[in-house]
């Protein structure tokens, strides 16, 4: 997979964020959880410390829409692993079991993303060796009708003004997240 040189669309962003779970996989077995962002001054990553338990995934949740504000981001992608369970053609899907204990889940690396122009969502299938070591990423991405959740719905619904930012960056401030660092860029590194 080729990933872009400049990311100005929220399609290099997919590319870009899919490159990064590809990296990570390949490298270590597991993927951190990230927000990629193009905003008003260039591209920028941001990784959450941890997702452990519903309050860290909240909380990720929040800060994104927080630093797309800020940043006056016009695309973003989230990506993070999840476990995904599919109903069987013709049945509804059983929404009182998590995926987590689904006898028939699947590991995944879900990239949802958004720009001014809508939402586009990839699924990539984690497969692993038989000794559980990563594999590749195949795409698994069902029809989507909508896309709901609480990683849904990042960008601002309309255009950020300059006390919208200045309130986010104190809500950030507060979060003892400050200002965001310098943009980060990822390259593939070269196997010796």
């Amino acid at each position: 997979m080729k990933t872009p040189l400049q990311l100005k669309t929220l399609a290099d962003l997919l590319a870009q964020a899919e490159h990064y779970a590809n990296f990570c996989l390949s490298t270590s077995g597991s993927m951190a959880p990230a927000l990629f962002l193009i905003g008003d001054k260039g591209p920028r990553l941001f990784c959450p410390p941890s997702l452990h338990c519903i309050e860290d995934k909240e909380t990720f949740a929040k800060l994104a829409r927080l630093l797309c504000i800020v940043h006056n981001a016009s695309a973003m992608v989230i990506v993070l692993e999840a476990w995904m369970k599919m109903a069987a053609p013709g049945e509804n899907l059983d929404l009182t079991e998590p995926p987590s204990e689904a006898f028939d889940r699947m590991e995944v690396v879900s990239l949802m993303g958004e720009s001014r122009e809508g939402q586009q969502q990839k699924i990539l299938k984690i497969v692993r060796s038989g000794n559980h070591n990563f594999f590749s990423l195949v795409d698994a991405t069902p029809k989507l009708d909508s896309f709901e959740g609480r990683f849904a719905q990042i960008l601002p619904a309309k255009p950020v003004t300059p006390e919208d930012r200045v309130m986010a960056e104190a809500m950030l401030g507060i979060k003892d997240i400050g200002k965001p660092g310098p943009a980060v860029r990822l390259s593939r590194r070269r196997r010796q």
